[in-house]
C-alpha cells in the first residue's frame, strides 16, 4: 500500500460497488463525528479525534470496520449476525451495511474519546 495515498485515492482503487459502500460509510462516520479528522493510518481510512476514533477498509468479500474492542463488546448483541474479532467487524459485500448501527458505534467511540480529553 502506498503510504502517501489519501482516502479518496484509497476508495478509487476499488470496484464501483465497493467504492459506493466505502463512500457511504465515510459519510455516515462524518455525520456521527463531524469534528473528527480524516487520515490514513495502518493503510486504512481513519477518523481521529484526540487519537484514533475508527478505521475502515475494504477486502474482496467484506468491509472491515475497526471501532476498538470496547465498542464491539458494548454492541455485541447487535453484532451477532456479523463476523467479529477482538477489534474488528466484517460487513459482507453484497448485503446491506447497518448504517444506523455504525452511527451508534461511532457516537459511542466519540463519547469515549471526549471523556479522555482535558476539560476546559
Amino acid at each position: 500500500m502506498n503510504p502517501s495515498i489519501n482516502i479518496d485515492e484509497y476508495i478509487d482503487g476499488f470496484p464501483e460497488t465497493t467504492q459506493a459502500i466505502l463512500t457511504t460509510l465515510r459519510l455516515e462516520i462524518k455525520k456521527a463525528a463531524p469534528d473528527a479528522e480524516e487520515a490514513m493510518k495502518y493503510g486504512m481510512p481513519t477518523f481521529t479525534l484526540s487519537g484514533n476514533l475508527v478505521h475502515f477498509a475494504a477486502y474482496k468479500n467484506h468491509i472491515g470496520f475497526y471501532p476498538t474492542p470496547s465498542v464491539i463488546i458494548h454492541f455485541s448483541s447487535q453484532l451477532s449476525n456479523y463476523v467479529t474479532s477482538k477489534g474488528a467487524i466484517q460487513f459482507p459485500i453484497g448485503k446491506p451495511i447497518p448504517l444506523l448501527l455504525i452511527r451508534k458505534m461511532v457516537k459511542f467511540r466519540l463519547e469515549q474519546q471526549m471523556e479522555k480529553m482535558p476539560k476546559k
